[in-house]
Formats: structure tokens, C-alpha cells, sequence
């Protein structure tokens, strides 16, 4: 009995501990948004960025971030917005932001602040070839969370059907870079894998909706992605009868070369369209003998209404 009375009287306190933090960070984000939720256009920052206003309320509460306060990731910034932002920073983030500052000038700790909650995640983005394109190469064209999630004040969880990183616009995300012909020439990465991908039979069949054909993380890994030369790429070498065959149970070093994002030669090309026009050729002669035979029916019964022979 002793027992149940100390629960009875601590899950109440729990609960009232753990709600506390979340009324406390919406009040904080109540706040900000007064006053964001009603600003239209953009600021130029000393840098000479420009830094959009507007925060849209009803999505950033929807989103998996709405139940955050606005300074757990804007850590400089006190709870007085107009004062200095100059608050303490934890020593973690301090050390990613100055590694991807060249790419977010404006507010490095916001950018590097989702290594609070997502430490693994963050470190492996780091390590991974879009990570060190950034902290190595220093390069501001690389790809680190905005560039895939979008806005962090929107982003919506993987499952759903508006998730940018989500099933249905993956491989679109990827392509604002992966098909940008200037940033292929740059890192001399290979043409057209977004025409062939959306040619191939994963494509298509992506495109007819199906909801267990892979899509580019399905092959290339997700935050720790790879460069295809690295031996540790699971789509490097014999690497992929290991990536191909999660889904294409026993396949064989004969099968994986037909797994690629080459585009076909002359030979498959042509003949593709020439199967394509022997199939419009027969429906065309079919259709036609159809309506031929039709009109023929029709006539004969005209004249024998008629008399006529």
C-alpha cells in the first residue's frame, strides 16, 4: 500500500515537470511569433544577408519542431530579441558552427544547434562526403540539413506526404543539386543520373506510385553518405550484391551492372523506340481494321434496307 501512495503522489509531479519545460518554451515561441508571424519581407544583416522575417505560425506549430523554443536553436539570443545576442553558447556547438560558418554567415550557432538533438545524426553529416565538401573543402555549394529538410521552422516528419526528404519528394531534393549541370561539372560528378533514374524501372514505377520501389537513399545511405569511388559506398564495386540484394533477394555479380544511372547506348535507345512504335503500329492497324469493318457492317445493311444487291 505504502507503495501505490508514493506513485499515486510522484506520476503527477512527473507529469507537472515534464509539461512545465513545454508550456515554458511556448510561451517563449508565443512571443516571437507576435511580432514574426506579422513581418513581411527581409532584413539585410551587417554580413549583407538578407534574413527572411515572416515565420508562418500555424506551420511552424505543425511542424517537429513547433514544440521548441525559439532560442534553443537561436542560442545567442536572449529572451529580450532586441538586445545583443551574445548568450552563452555550450562548447559543442560552438565548435561545429565555427567548421560550417563559411556556409551560414549569418548565424552559425542557429545552423549548428541541431547537434543538441541530433548528435549522432550531425556527426555523421559531417563525415559523410556532403559534410566534408563544407568542413574540409570549405565550400558553400555542399549540402548540410536546410539544403535537404527545407526551413527549420518547417519541417515535417519523413512519413509525411509533404516531407521534402519523404518518399514522394526525395529524389526531387536531391535533384536541385544532383541535377544542376553547373555543380556536376564542378565536382565532376556524373550527368544525367536524374533522367536516368526517373527512366529506369525504379522510376517509373516510383512515379505510378508504388510505395516500396527504392529511391535515392534506398541505394546511397541516408546522412552518411558516401562518394561512389569510396570503398566503404554501399553502392562501390561488390558492395551492391549486398545494397541490391535487400530488395532483389539472391542477387549475383551478373545482375548488379544493370543497377546504374548510365544512360542506355545508341542500341537499347533505338530499339526502345522502335518497340514503342511496332506497338503503336498494331493498335493503329487494329483500331483501324476495327472501324473499317464497322463502316463495311454499316453499309451492307443500308443497301439490303434498300434492295439493292
Amino acid at each position: 500500500m505504502p507503495y501505490k501512495k508514493v506513485v499515486c503522489f510522484a506520476a503527477p509531479l512527473l507529469v507537472l515537470a515534464l509539461l512545465l519545460p513545454m508550456k515554458a518554451s511556448a510561451q517563449e515561441s508565443a512571443n516571437c511569433l507576435a511580432c514574426h508571424s506579422s513581418m513581411k519581407g527581409r532584413v539585410k544583416a551587417a554580413s549583407g544577408n538578407l534574413i527572411e522575417l515572416n515565420i508562418d505560425t500555424q506551420k511552424f506549430e505543425s511542424s517537429v519542431h513547433g514544440a521548441l523554443a525559439c532560442t534553443d536553436c537561436h542560442i545567442k539570443f536572449s529572451d529580450n530579441p532586441h538586445s545583443s545576442p551574445n548568450a552563452p553558447v555550450p562548447q559543442e556547438v560552438l565548435s561545429v558552427s565555427s567548421k560550417i560558418s563559411k556556409k551560414y554567415p549569418v548565424d552559425p550557432v542557429a545552423a549548428a544547434a541541431c547537434v543538441q538533438c541530433h548528435n549522432e545524426t550531425y556527426n555523421k553529416v559531417l563525415e559523410s562526403v556532403h559534410g566534408r565538401n563544407i568542413t574540409v573543402k570549405h565550400q558553400t555549394d555542399g549540402a548540410l540539413c536546410l539544403d535537404c529538410h527545407g526551413s527549420p521552422h518547417y519541417i515535417l516528419p519523413a512519413g509525411n506526404p509533404g516531407a521534402l526528404m519523404g518518399r514522394q519528394h526525395q529524389v526531387e531534393t536531391c535533384g536541385k543539386c544532383h541535377g544542376n549541370k553547373a555543380l556536376n561539372e564542378k565536382y565532376k560528378m556524373e550527368e544525367n543520373v536524374m533522367e536516368s533514374f526517373e527512366e529506369s524501372f525504379h522510376g517509373r514505377k516510383l512515379a505510378l506510385g508504388h510505395t516500396r520501389v527504392p529511391v535515392c537513399s534506398s541505394c546511397h545511405g541516408s546522412h552518411d553518405i558516401k562518394a561512389a569511388d569510396d570503398p566503404t559506398s554501399p553502392v562501390f564495386g561488390n558492395n551492391r550484391l549486398k545494397t541490391c540484394g535487400k530488395c532483389h533477394k539472391g542477387a549475383n555479380e551478373k545482375f548488379i551492372p544493370a543497377i546504374t544511372h548510365k544512360m542506355p547506348g545508341p542500341i537499347p535507345y533505338y530499339t526502345e523506340k522502335a518497340l514503342i512504335l511496332l506497338v503503336l503500329g498494331v493498335f493503329t492497324f487494329i483500331i483501324s481494321h476495327v472501324l473499317l469493318e464497322a463502316f463495311s457492317d454499316i453499309r451492307d445493311a443500308i443497301f439490303r434496307k434498300g434492295g439493292h444487291e
